[in-house]
């Protein structure tokens, strides 16, 4: 059985999700659902130490649930807030895809364009040779043409990471230099015709990006997208008062109290400086606050929830809400997954964040952690918080009743 929430004044409201959510911010807000889906699920499982925090916004259709849960920094007793600075890690890449969005639109690239076209040191590829064991023997010349797409959609051939970033991390060299070591590395597969979760290859998109603009791409993507939408704390490079309030890492498994760890390999310290080179495939730092501004508008077609409108609603629709794989090859498109079953579409980080939105049923799903270990218990509570709330029929009528009155 369904259940009904009725429309009650605003500002009351407001206080109920404050006192609720544990989050604070000063942003004026969407309608606050008063539910507790989240929080119910999720508080018992932080209570008991196994995990430290999460950040929530659950959001359907004007209503939004937003809980900020246990804590960012343990030991400190520092709570989790909608400021608080993390890596969202593997979610950069959506960030990617939107600025190759914006040079399709614009007539200045096409997604079906030879890489070499724009670095010409793809232009003479290399496949690896491998044995009936798997073990590479050697290469040969490649007879597929790589393309934007191919990079953008992870069946480009290319392994997760070249050699230098696996050892160094993901800020260890710049966007050009990354795509011309992976140029001189042969390909894993013949291009587009399997896949391979590369952060390579969004990389490389990137590098193309800084090619048809003559900008870095972190310069275009803050002009065209970061600037626009409002993401202020959004950043390949943090400052020290970003980083002073920046969500802890802990590692996790059920049954055991959660264990600070200072850094992971892939984003080693200090994590900010002249060193910092910015990373698409995974690199950058953001809020929650920042991060809703950016997928509201992936869930709007194209315009933020301050009016701006970044890409056009056939373009996010036909190149970021479609898969842009072959067929039989998954479902995937510019540096974001599709799941073509419910509408969602979207993209996770290694630390476990995640959001997907839905631009159809104007539902948005934002999750928060930065976690290492087990996840597959806060997981599953955390999908089943999802699940109640979307099956919640929340009434809009109160509420429309007194749109636009001013007596």
């Amino acid at each position: 059985m369904s259940i009904k929430y009725r429309f009650i004044p605003l500002v009351g409201a407001l206080l109920i999700a404050i006192l609720f959510s544990g989050c604070s911010s000063v942003a004026v807000e969407p309608r606050p659902s008063n539910t507790t889906c989240m929080q119910d699920a999720i508080r018992p499982m932080i209570d008991s130490g196994e995990y430290p925090g999460a950040i929530s916004i659950l959001y359907n259709n004007g209503w939004q649930e937003t809980a900020c849960l246990g804590y960012a920094d343990v030991d400190k007793k520092i709570p989790m807030t909608l400021d608080a600075m993390f890596m969202q890690c593997s979610q950069t890449k959506g960030f990617c895809g939107v600025t190759i969005a914006i040079l399709v639109e614009e007539g200045k690239i096409s997604l079906d364009d030879p890489v070499s076209g724009y670095l010409p040191e793809f232009k003479d590829l290399k496949v690896a040779v491998k044995d009936a064991s798997g073990k590479v023997t050697g290469s040969k010349p490649a007879q597929n043409v790589l393309t934007i797409r191919m990079v953008m959609n992870h069946t480009g051939g290319f392994g997760f990471e070249i050699p230098t970033k696996s050892r160094r991390g993901w800020p260890a060299l710049s966007l050009r230099d990354t795509a011309r070591e992976a140029a001189s590395l042969p390909l894993q597969f013949e291009p587009g015709t399997a896949v391979k979760y590369s952060n390579t290859g969004i990389d490389i998109g990137a590098a193309i990006v800084e090619v048809v603009t003559g900008q870095s791409w972190d310069s275009f993507l803050k002009e065209r997208v970061l600037d626009p939408l409002g993401m202020t704390d959004t950043t390949f490079n943090p400052t020290d008062e970003q980083l002073a309030r920046s969500i802890l890492m802990y590692n996790v498994n059920p049954g055991r109290k959660a264990a600070f760890r200072e850094f992971h390999p892939s984003m080693p310290l200090p994590h900010n400086g002249p060193h910092i080179h910015p990373s698409a495939g995974a690199g950058l730092w953001t809020t929650a606050q920042d991060q809703l501004k950016f997928y509201k508008m992936l869930m709007n077609l194209g315009t933020g929830d301050n009016g701006v409108r970044i890409l056009k609603a056939e373009t996010v629709r036909n190149l970021l809400a479609t898969s842009s794989r072959p067929a039989g090859l998954g479902h995937y498109s510019l540096g974001l997954t599709v799941d073509p079953r419910n509408g969602f579409f979207g993209h996770g980080g290694a630390w476990g964040t995640s959001c997907m939105v839905n631009p159809d049923k104007k539902q948005l799903n934002l999750w928060i952690v930065q976690l290492t270990g087990n996840l597959r218990e806060l997981n599953a509570a955390r999908y089943s918080a999802a699940n109640q709330f979307f099956s919640i029929q929340l009434d809009n009528s109160a509420a429309e009743a007194y749109t636009g009155r001013m007596e």
